[in-house]
């Protein structure tokens, strides 16, 4: 019955490993990382669940006949945001797998 104990072994490492993701997931949520554009005048708070948690805006970059500008900064400022939250998750991930990239694990 070797392949029985073999198999337990590897349930045991599945139900380890889920409760780890489980908590490294919770971790992501409180974790915070920032976007910017336009040299700082607007930024966005990511967290690593890649939830977008605030965005600030300097009032000298608000000029009402240049909205286009504003969305502008503020859609770069949530890309650079949303991007660097993936990338804090896909770290924090890659330690729990060992580097192997498993589809639909984040």
């Amino acid at each position: 019955m070797t392949g029985m104990g073999d198999f337990s072994n590897l349930l045991k490492q599945a139900q380890k490993m889920q409760k780890e993701m489980g908590r490294i997931q919770t971790e992501l949520r409180e974790r915070v990382v920032e976007g910017t554009a336009g040299g700082g005048m607007v930024k966005v708070h990511v967290n690593g669940a890649q939830e977008v948690l605030s965005i600030k805006i300097d009032p000298q970059v608000v000029d009402p006949d240049d909205v286009d500008m504003l969305e502008d900064l503020v859609t770069a400022a949530v890309k650079q945001g949303l991007k660097s939250a993936k990338e804090l998750s896909e770290s924090e991930m890659a330690k729990l797998t060992g580097g192997i990239n498993l589809p639909g694990l984040f």
